[in-house]
């Protein structure tokens, strides 16, 4: 069933504040646990979202939905056909504190949230439904058994996956090819008859249209509503939780394409007010990457990835503009270019998950 509307309990009134911790400055706020912060999906963003995915399920025939509940990450338990919320999606204020610390916010837009939404839901019906376990399923995505990598090498060029999240990441591990196939399924007005024809990839699309109109009004055999990790539950504080996720998501040293980037922006500007080289990278992004599609030598989607790449690293290496955007455009068509050569060659350094 749907998530109940929000009651006037739940709505933000006007000057009305809903948490008394939103008036803490960062520090004081890092201080708190978890579980201090009180945060419920209801009366928030993520609630019509919720909402969509359901009605998105409803459309394609499918009766089963997944619940859903705030945790640390994003992610479905396997044998739990739930979906685990990042708690900073529940607030604006959380939100800011994980852009601060983690340079961006992961579903912090609606189409963000609503692809991921969809392919944790993929996730959660392979729980409900025991999808794994079919012979038919292990010969289009593999042995869900293979053990999680740590780290895994893409192939760009590959039509045997969808692309959907980025960083080819139906490509990690069989129970993601099967998620990121499925979210692209359930995209509304999907056109994976027309945009995956002729791949590989098209008759894993096909299983699970086939899957859907096989189990669609049937009521799982797995229907644990265990809420795992959830926050109201936590009792560690936010700076806790920052400290170790940022040792765990530690840059590795210096690759190839910083050495690239440092070649055309710097981290020493020689003049105050000196754009952010990321903020410069946004402001290109679409010119160039039409630019470098017109081509014909690069897709769409690998110059993407690698302007997104860029993006992130220049972010991390704190970089500015060295000199004038107009010198700056045929430098950067060439990093580009040869970092999607690097991508297409497999010399980047393999995908961390």
């Amino acid at each position: 069933m749907p998530l109940s509307r929000p009651t006037a309990v739940h709505v933000r009134a006007a000057g009305q504040r809903r948490h008394a911790w939103e008036t803490l400055s960062d520090d004081q706020l890092l201080s708190l646990r978890f579980c201090d912060l009180k945060l419920t999906i209801e009366g928030t963003d993520l609630e019509p979202a919720i909402e969509r995915l359901y009605r998105e399920l409803a459309t394609r025939g499918i009766r089963f939905r997944p619940h859903c509940w705030l945790s640390q990450e994003w992610f479905s338990p396997d044998g739990i056909p739930g979906i685990a919320i990042p708690f900073y999606l529940a607030h604006r204020r959380l939100m800011s504190i994980e852009r601060r610390f983690m340079r961006e916010v992961e579903g912090g837009n609606r189409n963000w949230l609503m692809r991921i939404l969809r392919h944790e839901a993929g996730h959660a019906i392979d729980s409900a439904f025991r999808l794994r376990r079919r012979r038919h399923w292990r010969e289009i995505f593999g042995p869900a058994s293979l053990p999680y990598p740590d780290t895994y090498r893409p192939r760009p060029g590959s039509r045997r996956f969808v692309q959907h999240l980025g960083a080819w990441y139906a490509q990690a591990h069989p129970t993601e090819d099967f998620a990121e196939t499925f979210a692209v399924w359930l995209k509304p007005n999907s056109p994976w008859r027309r945009e995956y024809l002729g791949w590989p990839a098209y008759a894993k699309l096909q299983y699970i249209d086939g899957l859907a109109a096989e189990f669609g009004e049937v009521n799982p055999p797995v229907t644990d509503r265990t809420r795992i990790e959830d926050v109201a539950d936590e009792a560690r504080t936010l700076r806790q939780h920052y400290e170790h996720k940022l040792a765990r998501y530690r840059m590795p040293r210096r690759s190839g394409a910083d050495e690239l980037l440092l070649n055309i922006f710097t981290a020493a500007p020689r003049r105050g007010g000196a754009p952010k080289a990321a903020s410069v990278l946004r402001e290109l992004r679409n010119p160039l990457r039409q630019q470098l599609v017109r081509s014909g030598a690069f897709s769409e989607y690998l110059v993407h990835q690698v302007q997104r790449l860029m993006i992130e690293r220049c972010e991390s290496l704190n970089l500015y503009l060295r000199g004038s955007r107009r010198e700056l455009r045929p430098h950067l068509v060439w990093v580009i270019a040869r970092l999607a050569e690097s991508y297409e060659e497999r010399q980047l350094p393999r995908v961390a998950l």
